[in-house]
């Protein structure tokens, strides 16, 4: 069972890595600083339990332990049990959801790897909202994409509000950073996987009519600029999703979750 600590005294050291979670060059889970993983609320918390990402330490409050108890039965980790005064304190803000555990970061995955089984993948250029970030790892999980691939200038998965938005799906959908862009998606295309790129060009094909295949690798760039031009010479083809008059584009990722409910209906 995990063992209760009670702490009263924000500034206790042992409460370091869950210290300035707001903070733009303190944060713990900073890769370039300590690098770590913040699972934030008893839903979050709980996937990492269940993930690669092992936790070290647990910071909350009493009731939350109490929720959690079932949970951290075979964890041989400290729970910081204080009160939400003393949380806000170490943690830079009021934390609604009670309780925080942090992980370290697992090696990096390589793709071939991440890869190795999968049916449909999203590959992201770009996409640089942390929430965007978050919610595409939530629709995967929902709907059966079995990985996402990084190409350029993406921002962290493993942000503490990358982890949160995806309710916890980020520490459980395989990922991995391609080595080199666009030329790492030959790596894709070396696997079988058909490589989509989306687009709002109304002469594109329409999503549906290119998915039929048994693997597809997704391709998908920031809101406002889109894929880049080298990445759309880089796709086998390139689809659009139908849009009503007047409008051009959808959140990346809600088309990405539209993209992934295209292959549950087709299979």
């Amino acid at each position: 069972m995990a063992a209760v600590i009670d702490i009263d005294d924000p500034a206790d050291p042992r409460l370091d890595d869950f210290r300035d979670l707001k903070s733009a060059d303190r944060r713990p889970d900073l890769p370039g600083r300590k690098g770590l993983v913040i699972a934030e609320g008893v839903i979050v918390v709980r996937r990492m339990l269940d993930s690669p990402f092992a936790p070290t330490a647990l910071l909350g409050t009493s009731s939350r332990w109490q929720e959690l108890g079932d949970d951290l039965a075979e964890l041989a980790v400290p729970y910081f049990r204080t009160t939400a005064e003393v949380m806000a304190e170490v943690v830079g803000f009021h934390l609604n959801r009670g309780v925080l555990a942090v992980a370290r970061r697992p090696a990096p995955r390589m793709v071939d790897e991440v890869i190795g089984r999968a049916r449909t993948v999203a590959v992201l250029e770009g996409v640089n909202d942390h929430e965007n970030i978050g919610a595409m790892f939530r629709n995967a999980a929902g709907l059966g994409a079995e990985a996402i691939l990084f190409g350029d200038k993406c921002a962290d998965p493993l942000y503490r509000r990358a982890v949160r938005v995806s309710m916890g799906h980020v520490l459980r959908v395989p990922f991995a950073q391609l080595p080199t862009w666009p030329s790492g998606l030959d790596i894709l295309r070396d696997n079988d996987f058909r490589i989509i790129a989306l687009t709002p060009d109304a002469s594109a094909p329409n999503l549906a009519t290119v998915m039929g295949v048994e693997k597809v690798a997704l391709l998908l760039g920031a809101e406002g600029p889109g894929l880049t031009e080298a990445a759309l010479v880089a796709a086998d083809v390139r689809a659009r999703i139908p849009m009503s008059a007047g409008t051009d584009s959808l959140n990346v990722a809600t088309a990405a979750a539209m993209a992934f409910y295209e292959r549950v209906r087709l299979s």
